[in-house]
């Protein structure tokens, strides 16, 4: 069973024999083939070598494309500053000055540089790994995108003094979102994960008044698309189950301060959990042998449907040995 095979079985509620092992890296792939973060969210073929790279040596199923919140947001103009050994910056959000969502243009997936690039890196990874493994599109959903155009502070606001105006910047969002989504698919992406970190943050009548319904809007999209959906919000989502439940992804990402016995309990018995030992204390400042440990932990609350990764990106620093111990074949 090809790495590929092993990930859709589990999709498709079939035995897999080992658990997929889906890690997020970013800048740890980048630092291991001894490039910098920088390089690799600003040049498809470095993220592509990284990852490939990791997989082989390590031992995943799953190929990403996954950098930095900013691909979008520079598709719609904004500036981004590039950084060996940290996140890119977006110094000056679109909307951080002005309110008036007339100076947004919705970016053609195929001509925006940034937004373009990480299409190529499909394209690449298929070119070079021969269908052996799933590969991972990227899109920011909803609320992140609407947050990076506006500034998050700013955004957050916004949504309680003005939420209509925070639901037509939403819709831009979320348009943007599915037509990146649906390049990557017909890249030759088989999964989008959708990255909303700002959900965690807000009250449940916030996502479900506003977000929700362009969360719904976007997975529905993918679906009917021929992909799979990976949610991922970083932080404590409890708040948010039921809204989520309500979405029907196919892999739901949990950060490590969620409880996975819960989480199985609110979504129910068809969604795949992923996650969810702490990525500072658990994986980068722990021990192969703890992290074993805390992978069949989590295997045990989640149950089966499951996959193997940390609560969120695996940090820069982290020993080889342990991320090796994250991924060991686990049945």
């Amino acid at each position: 069973m090809t790495p590929k095979q092993r990930y859709e079985a589990v999709l498709a509620g079939s035995r897999a024999g080992i658990i997929p092992r889906i890690p997020i890296l970013m800048r740890f792939a980048a630092e291991y083939i001894g490039s910098n973060y920088g390089a690799f969210a600003s040049d498809h073929k470095v993220l592509v070598e990284a990852n490939m790279r990791c997989a082989e040596d390590f031992g995943m199923d799953q190929l990403s494309c996954i950098s930095d919140p900013y691909r979008e947001t520079a598709g719609f103009g904004a500036k981004i500053i590039f950084h060996e050994n940290s996140v890119p910056e977006c110094v000056a959000p679109p909307l951080a000055e002005e309110d008036d969502l007339e100076l947004l243009t919705i970016p053609d997936p195929l001509k925006a540089a940034r937004m373009k690039d990480r299409i190529d890196a499909i394209h690449l990874y298929r070119q070079l790994d021969n269908d052996r493994h799933s590969i991972l599109g990227w899109v920011e959903g909803p609320g992140a995108l609407s947050a990076d155009l506006r500034g998050l502070q700013e955004f957050y606001m916004d949504m309680i003094e003005d939420p209509e105006w925070c639901g037509e910047l939403l819709d831009i969002s979320t348009e943007a979102s599915r037509l990146f989504a649906i390049s990557q698919i017909e890249a030759g992406a088989d999964t989008i994960g959708i990255g909303d970190a700002m959900c965690s943050q807000i009250s449940t009548a916030l996502y479900e008044d506003l977000i929700l319904p362009r969360q719904t809007i976007l997975v529905n999209a993918i679906h009917a698309a021929g992909a799979k959906v990976r949610l991922h919000i970083c932080g404590q989502i409890k708040h948010l189950f039921e809204g989520i439940n309500s979405l029907q992804v196919d892999i739901l990402d949990c950060d490590w301060m969620v409880p996975m016995d819960e989480a199985r309990k609110q979504v129910g018995p068809k969604v795949v959990l992923a996650g969810n030992l702490d990525p500072v204390q658990a994986i980068r400042f722990s021990d192969p042998d703890s992290i074993r440990s805390g992978v069949r932990r989590c295997l045990e609350q989640a149950g089966k449907p499951f996959m193997v990764c940390a609560g969120c990106e695996i940090p820069s620093g982290t020993p080889n040995e342990n991320l090796r111990a994250l991924c060991e074949p686990v049945s």
